[in-house]
């Protein structure tokens, strides 16, 4: 039976044509931006008591192994959960996900606290992580399109935008403090608590019915293997997702590493040290923030597809120059640039992937574009790193941000993309 009957525990609202309230004032869509703002700082909280741990009960490659491990089954199992999330609906693998993850960091939580595990327990801990997150991120990148009108969604991804820049902002200084009380354990309990306020949040949206045609491809699936072929095939052969999908992937493979490990490295090499690194970041997550209220408060971008790729291209040139910031307030505006730029960017290509994806496979279009950008582009940090130990911080760069500027001229080379138009 597809999701949105009347049989089924999602409340569906009747479609609108418009939606009379905006999304920043539609008290649904807040209740989503409320529980997803708890979920991003309960992540938050959960990966620095994750690494904390791990350093206090093994070595620094030990500890390594550990916080990165969760990336593996996220990346194998992501198409999966795409089709998953468009079986069962996206809300109901939201709260489903969200329920197991603060069992799991509540159970690690008592025994951290009751005995003093080895890193076998950490590690497992990831990996369920990591495998729960490849159901959970294909469904919060699919929600939006079932609480909300088509002409909001770029709106929708500002709010997103700062939901993330505020757990980035919070969810540190959080996790040190509950360090501080009470050690890893009291740090793992306070991310399952924020974790678990989004639970009964989630519980109370409201979702859309679904349109009469894609509720009837809801319905007519075949088996999960089919499925998944059939969201690869539907992707592929989109006049704008399959580009789209490559802008996304060559954008995130030329900014993760640089502005990761890449950072770190640079703030070593230039001696800027930790505050110097802070600061830079902090550039970064105000331009980024800064884009993301401009889309919340302005809903929509016209010539959508231009403007992704008129922002990856400069933002590209930006990457490539602050490797040669001459001094660190340059630094830290360069920063500010990029994260404005790269907001813009990528807040618009996730509406842009929303708004032309049909809601019956948006869970598989969602998980296509996240393996790349969630599973794939992780693995560049520790090979921009190798580079930068051999050929210096400027090249590697460079050539980052020419992969990150290839996906602007993929932008403007191809038509579907380049004349994206948001709905109106």
């Amino acid at each position: 039976m597809p999701e949105g009957t009347a049989a089924l525990p999602d409340t569906p609202v009747p479609p609108l044509a418009h939606t009379v309230v905006p999304a920043h004032r539609d008290r649904n869509v807040l209740r989503w931006v409320a529980a997803y703002t708890a979920s991003m700082l309960g992540d938050t909280v959960f990966y620095l008591a994750l690494s904390w741990a791990a350093v206090q009960r093994g070595s620094a490659a030990e500890a390594g192994v550990v916080t990165a491990v969760s990336a593996v089954p996220r990346a194998l199992l992501m198409l999966g959960g795409g089709v998953v999330v468009d079986r069962l609906g996206p809300r109901r693998v939201v709260i489903g996900s969200d329920a197991v993850r603060c069992a799991a960091v509540l159970t690690v939580a008592v025994l951290l606290f009751a005995t003093d595990p080895g890193l076998w327990l950490l590690a497992l801990l990831a990996l369920v992580f990591g495998a729960v997150d490849a159901l959970f991120l294909p469904a919060v990148g699919a929600l939006p399109a079932r609480i909300t009108a088509k002409d909001q969604l770029a709106r929708v991804q500002g709010m997103r935008g700062l939901a993330v820049r505020c757990a980035a902002v919070a969810g540190a200084p959080l996790g040190g403090l509950g360090v501080a009380v009470g050690g890893s354990a009291a740090a793992f309990a306070l991310a399952g608590l924020l974790i678990a306020v989004s639970v009964p949040l989630l519980v109370c949206v409201r979702m859309r019915e679904l349109p009469a045609d894609d509720t009837v491809a809801a319905a007519e699936g075949g088996t999960a293997w089919r499925d998944l072929r059939d969201g690869l095939r539907y992707v592929r052969r989109h006049r704008v997702l399959g580009p789209l999908v490559l802008v996304i992937a060559l954008g995130d493979l030329g900014f993760v590493g640089p502005l990761n490990i890449g950072l770190t490295l640079l703030a070593d090499e230039r001696g800027w040290g930790a505050a110097g690194m802070g600061w830079v970041l902090a550039g970064f997550g105000t331009g980024a923030g800064a884009a993301a209220l401009l889309l919340t408060v302005r809903g929509r971008v016209p010539h959508a597809g231009y403007v992704v790729a008129g922002a990856l291209v400069p933002g590209a040139v930006a990457i490539g120059a602050l490797a040669q910031a001459p001094a660190l307030p340059v630094a830290v505006a360069t920063a500010l640039l990029i994260g404005l730029l790269a907001g813009l960017s990528g807040a618009l290509c996730g509406a842009l992937l929303q708004t032309q994806a049909d809601p019956a496979h948006l869970g598989r279009v969602t998980a296509v574009a996240g393996i790349v950008s969630l599973g794939i582009a992780p693995l560049s940090m520790p090979l921009s790193a190798a580079a930068i130990g051999v050929w210096g911080t400027g090249p590697v760069f460079a050539v980052s941000a020419a992969v990150c500027g290839l996906g602007g001229v993929v932008a403007l080379g191809a038509p579907g993309v380049r004349r994206a138009e948001l709905p109106k």
